[in-house]
């Protein structure tokens, strides 16, 4: 193949970033992973380069942070003129009117007919910690549902909802108390007896026992729930299962909490996920793509749910930056100005036309799936026993960034390959990047049985 793109020069890691990554060694804990092992001198759009001059296609883009793309000229601008005037004032101490217009502004995307209102924080976690203490404010309960394989964050809160034991929870114990666990569908490996239907009732009829055999119903204060489960490998849940657990929700009383924090800003074709399922959550958490990979995330809730909190019970010195606020700003700008939701959903087709390809080819694929530009691969030693293939993913991985394409591993098994492309990858930059993807497939694949 021609490559226009991807232009890796160097062993990985080149010479300079073998220098760095020795200095990182030796003063960055281990426990801070890495998923390529260079570093970078500049980003544009869907391209980064390295120290060493090798140039690679992001489909990783930074963990879902950049839909908008890396270093946007109207992001950078509206920062070089943020920087200029002031950085930091802490909105709780002089306030500033970009964080008033960005929730007025969120606020109008977000779905759900009736009023709202917005915070701003610095992270992910920090947003689903703040949707939690306001839930429990607002109901006078105590008791947190999350789901098995759901991800939401690695403080000690976020790594108690969170569903995965490792590399998260293990060891990181005791947790915080009253949060449950309820199951989440896994289509790919529901009972073979079991049509998608008939998984989706048995999975609500768990729900609902589960209120019996862990937790009543009158002592929970709301559901977090990813609309994709992003670690955990892209997993989507039937439209029925979302709703029928909103339905509960709604029966008893209890908040439903929407962690949009990967799956928000046109990532799968809307501006918020949840649209697709038809579902008004209470409270929605918000981070990642926001702001073009400026720290700042957010909780949009149900006016009377948010101002039931008195003030100064909620806050903090950083959170709502002003450079975080003008980044957001700039990037509702770009996504009305550019359709970045219509080129999500574009995106996605075609990574789902090619995935199909993929399947046809190699065997090891067991399962392809997504929802908009939120795609996966898992593997698998066969399609029968659909035994996961963790080592095989990461061979195909670092093939991949040989050839100068960057992704993502995830999956319950650590099977599964996630794409998460800027969304104003070009057309080019993507086939390219596809290409490659499934080139490092067959190179891997054509060595193990050579």
């Amino acid at each position: 193949m021609n490559k226009q793109f991807a232009n890796v020069r160097t062993e990985l890691p080149g010479p300079k970033a073998k220098e760095l990554l020795d200095r990182r060694h030796e003063i960055v804990p281990d426990g801070v992973g890495y998923g390529i092992p260079t570093f970078v001198e500049s980003a544009k759009g869907a391209l980064l380069n390295d120290v060493d001059g090798n140039q690679f296609i992001d489909f990783a883009g930074a963990i879902g942070t950049i839909n908008v793309g890396h270093s946007h000229d109207t992001v950078v601008n509206v920062l070089h003129d943020q920087v200029d005037r002031y950085i930091h004032t802490g909105f709780n101490v002089m306030m500033y009117d970009s964080y008033i217009e960005f929730a007025e502004k969120i606020s109008s995307l977000a779905p759900g007919n009736f009023d709202k209102k917005v915070m701003f924080l610095n992270s992910g976690a920090e947003a689903v910690e703040n949707a939690v203490k306001i839930a429990r404010k607002y109901t006078k309960r105590q008791a947190i549902v999350s789901f098995s394989g759901g991800f939401h964050g690695r403080t000690l809160l976020g790594m108690t909802l969170t569903g995965k034991v490792k590399p998260y929870k293990y060891e990181y114990g005791p947790f915080a108390p009253e949060v449950y666990h309820a199951p989440f569908p896994y289509n790919y490996r529901r009972p073979k007896s079991m049509t998608e239907e008939e998984y989706t009732a048995f999975l609500l009829k768990q729900v609902e026992d589960f209120f019996i055999s862990e937790v009543d119903p009158s002592l929970v204060a709301a559901f977090v729930m990813e609309p994709v489960q992003g670690e955990s490998g892209f997993i989507v849940p039937d439209k029925a299962f979302v709703k029928g657990v909103y339905e509960l929700c709604k029966q008893h009383g209890i908040l439903f909490i929407a962690d949009e924090i990967q799956t928000g800003f046109g990532r799968t074709g809307k501006y918020f996920a949840m649209e697709h399922y038809g579902v008004e959550p209470d409270l929605i958490t918000i981070s990642k793509s926001m702001a073009a990979g400026l720290p700042i995330s957010g909780v949009i809730g149900r006016k009377e749910i948010m101002d039931n909190a008195r003030p100064g019970e909620l806050g903090g010195t950083y959170c709502g930056s002003p450079l975080g606020c003008r980044a957001g700003l700039a990037v509702l700008e770009i996504m009305e100005r550019e359709n970045i939701n219509e080129r999500g959903e574009m995106i996605g087709q075609r990574v789902m036309e090619k995935f199909k390809e993929m399947y046809d080819r190699f065997d090891v694929i067991g399962d392809y799936r997504g929802l908009g530009a939120m795609c996966a691969l898992e593997f698998v030693t066969d399609r029968e026993s659909k035994e996961p293939a963790k080592e095989l993913s990461n061979q195909i991985l670092q093939e991949a960034h040989k050839r100068g394409v960057i992704a993502l591993k995830a999956g319950v098994y650590d099977n599964v390959i996630r794409l998460l492309m800027p969304l104003v990858i070009t057309d080019e930059q993507l086939e390219e990047g596809l290409n490659i993807l499934e080139e490092s497939m067959e190179a891997v694949l054509v060595g193990a049985k050579g």
